[in-house]
């Protein structure tokens, strides 16, 4: 018998009439600023009680979201991530994070 894999993905079948292979996905597209519905709130949520600022209902690819937050981080001159859908940023930065985002562009911000 042969240790070689065979190149398939595995799958054998599938009872879901809506399954797709992930080669098979259409990528998003990022809305344009004034489309976007962002929230920015504040969390200290299994975090030791320090305190984070958090921007959420991004729509786009991560790459864009990758590059939002690169750009948040940067004006706040702090450190944070990006996971899950969400920027993180260290610290309660919510009013400088609503100003640049109503300077970019990003007419719909609620600030929670």
């Amino acid at each position: 018998m042969s240790k070689k894999k065979s190149n398939s993905s595995g799958i054998v079948y599938s009872t879901d009439p809506d399954f797709r292979l992930e080669e098979d996905s259409i990528p998003e597209e990022t809305l344009l600023p004034k489309q976007q519905r962002l929230k920015v709130r504040l969390d200290t949520k299994h975090r030791s009680g320090k305190a984070v600022t958090l921007v959420e209902g991004f729509s786009g690819p991560v790459d864009d979201l990758e590059d939002l937050g690169r750009k948040l981080k940067t004006h706040c001159g702090t450190g944070g991530s990006v996971k899950d859908g969400q920027i993180i940023i260290q610290g309660d930065q919510r009013d400088k994070i609503t100003q640049w985002l109503l300077k970019n562009g990003y007419a719909s911000t609620k600030r929670l």
